[in-house]
């Protein structure tokens, strides 16, 4: 058996079950004024659906009605080679299988961050254990240990064909992104950069909930990565946050307006 966090999702075991969740108490979440609270993925599952809704060609968002936790989407890319689930939401169920079984199937699992690795193992297990990407810089975040989870190191790491995952830093020091080589490149950032409601900015925030920002150095730093790839899409963490327009061009916008606002208006490098 295991219990979910109901702040942030998270799936411990219940037999070492915390007397607080780990993500939650860090200083980037919270413990909720109620303070801790847990569920069952069986209780979850009587209270909760997973809703599917087209994001893009050949790319599905995956949401739990009524909102759960913190409340993000999960993404199913449609590959030639099969399905790859990225980020995650704790909820799956038999009819969240068969969906995504008649999507194509699942064959790997990515997660940007530990405020989104939720119920990763489930979801591994239920398609046959399928491989979890980590990067090894967040190893220490994982409630949930399991063989399926592969942890990499470095910059960048191809985990198939088309797909890479690139390390941004910031939020987490192992934070992830995901680049999909697909048609013009489909660019999924989770929370760094994250896309703003109006979805013609993006912005970097250490925390979101607590307003902690990054520095200047770190902005500049995601900027050089990102442009170093091809991409025509952009998607954040919620549904329908797509960027409008350009997304480069939001990117570099957005950079300009963060630095301004944190006193470091130097240009950025051309």
């Amino acid at each position: 058996m295991t219990q979910l966090c109901v702040a942030c999702g998270t799936q411990y075991p219940s037999d070492t079950l915390p007397r607080a969740c780990a993500i939650c108490e860090d200083e980037r979440q919270y413990v909720p004024i109620g303070g801790q609270k847990w569920i069952s993925i069986t209780e979850l599952r009587e209270k909760h659906q997973n809703e599917f809704f087209e994001e893009g060609e050949r790319l599905w968002g995956i949401h739990t009605k009524p909102q759960f936790a913190i409340g993000q989407r999960a993404l199913l890319l449609q590959t030639d080679d099969g399905g790859v689930l990225w980020d995650c939401v704790s909820l799956i169920d038999n009819a969240t299988v068969e969906q995504i079984n008649r999507l194509g199937g699942l064959k790997a699992i990515a997660v940007s961050h530990p405020h989104y690795y939720t119920s990763m193992v489930e979801w591994s297990r239920l398609f046959g254990g399928i491989p979890i990407y980590l990067h090894e810089d967040d190893r220490n975040w994982v409630q949930f240990e399991d063989p399926a989870i592969k942890f990499w190191g470095g910059e960048s790491h191809v985990i198939a064909e088309g797909l890479t995952l690139i390390r941004l830093g910031a939020h987490f020091r192992g934070f992830q992104a995901l680049h999909w080589a697909y048609d013009d490149g489909v660019l999924m950032t989770g929370d760094m950069p994250q896309v703003c409601p109006d979805r013609r900015y993006v912005s970097f925030m250490y925390s979101y909930p607590n307003f902690v920002p990054v520095d200047g150095l770190t902005v500049r730093g995601i900027v050089r990565t990102l442009e170093q790839h091809k991409y025509a899409k952009h998607y954040g963490a919620w549904p329908k946050f797509q960027v409008l327009g350009d997304p480069k061009q939001a990117l570099r916008r957005s950079a300009e307006r963060y630095l301004r606002a944190i006193g470091d208006p130097r240009p950025l490098d051309p």
